[in-house]
């Protein structure tokens, strides 16, 4: 892999003055119940439970780590939370907050506008709308930033498709569309739609569904899980075009890079496991199994490396993964629907958004 690796400032335990303010705590979503539970790490134990707005989605760090915001789409409100004490504040009315990213410089947010086919773009304090981002697809949720930060891949869920949006989200630059590529392992259109759930929004035609969006430690290629072709794209950096598929597993969903750059945790929800890569060649080393099985989601890693935690989306709990031996450490119970866990505080400068893509 080199030298180059864009999460280095993300590294075990570099924590900013900011983040060492804060106390150490997970925070869970339950998209069901329309709560956010708070779990003490260190006994991993619930400690706090506190009503949100219909459907909470992610808990996500704020540019300048001093806020987690709860995204409640269907509420149309985000609830800010103080990272140092872990209580909510008063709701910020915003419409349709499914997903929320930051531009480099911290000076926008932008909102994943998913049912309203748009990003809108807001003051990172306020959250008082500039100004809206069309979309050309449906289902507009993940993104990552590039290696220089001068663009962005979204993923568009329910239509198969890709966006490559400028850095400060005024044009989309590109679509590129997964449809069009046969993968092997698919889960067919028809299944899908039998399976219900989320798949259910699937516009005709589709046969891609693009979740996570993640950037490569040495900067190179974007992966993005997809949970119908159950694995990972593999998107070059530098012409934005699909260079290969890799299987993972059923329901790919989420991607975390472990801290040292050298690995990529790959969530396959419907498969009840963890694909694990060289975050280098992209070859799966391991894949850790959920005893009895599971539903592994969104969450992250501890300051420390020492940990995976993830929500387990279908089935009411959390899973805390010690990432050296890859064992099941814990199984929690919370709330029906966790989905976006956030893991606080975690190392780096500034939040580029979802659960804590932090650099």
């Amino acid at each position: 892999m080199g030298t180059v690796n864009v999460y280095a400032g993300a590294g075990p335990g570099k924590l900013s003055a900011t983040a060492r303010r804060a106390k150490s705590l997970i925070y869970v979503p339950n998209t069901t119940a329309d709560t956010v539970q708070v779990i003490d790490p260190r006994t991993f134990t619930v400690i706090g439970t506190f009503p949100t707005g219909r459907e909470p989605q992610h808990v996500v760090p704020s540019w300048d780590l001093k806020t987690l915001w709860v995204n409640d789409d269907l509420g149309n409100d985000m609830v800010p939370i103080s990272p140092i004490t872990g209580k909510p504040g008063k709701r910020v009315h915003v419409e349709d907050p499914y997903n929320l990213y930051f531009t480099p410089d911290g000076a926008r947010a932008l909102v994943m506008a998913e049912r309203m086919r748009r990003i809108d773009v807001r003051n990172p304090q306020t959250m008082a709308l500039e100004r809206s981002l069309p979309v050309p697809c449906h289902g507009v949720n993940h993104a990552d930033y590039s290696a220089d930060l001068s663009f962005f891949v979204a993923s568009c869920e329910f239509s198969g498709k890709l966006l490559v949006i400028d850095r400060e989200a005024t044009k989309v630059i590109k679509v590129i569309n997964l449809n069009a590529t046969r993968t092997p392992g698919a889960t067919s259109a028809g299944e899908a739609m039998r399976m219900g759930g989320p798949r259910s929004n699937l516009m005709p035609g589709a046969s891609a569904m693009p979740q996570d969006v993640r950037l490569t430690p040495d900067g190179t290629r974007f992966l993005v899980a997809d949970m119908l072709r159950n694995g990972i794209w593999v998107i070059k950096a530098s012409t934005q075009r699909v260079e290969r598929f890799i299987p993972t597993g059923k329901g790919a969903h989420g991607i975390y890079p472990d801290r040292l750059g050298r690995r990529m945790f790959v969530t396959n929800r419907d498969g009840g496991s963890v694909s694990v890569l060289d975050a280098s060649s992209l070859a799966i080393t391991t894949t850790w199994k959920i005893p009895g099985g599971g539903s592994p989601d969104m969450g992250g890693v501890t300051a420390d490396g020492s940990q995976l935690w993830l929500s387990g989306r279908y089935h009411g709990e959390v899973y805390v993964f010690d990432t050296t031996t890859g064992s099941l450490v814990r199984r929690i119970k919370v709330n029906p629907g966790p989905h976006g866990l956030s893991v606080w505080p975690q190392p780096g400068s500034f939040s580029l958004g979802h659960t804590g893509n932090v650099r």
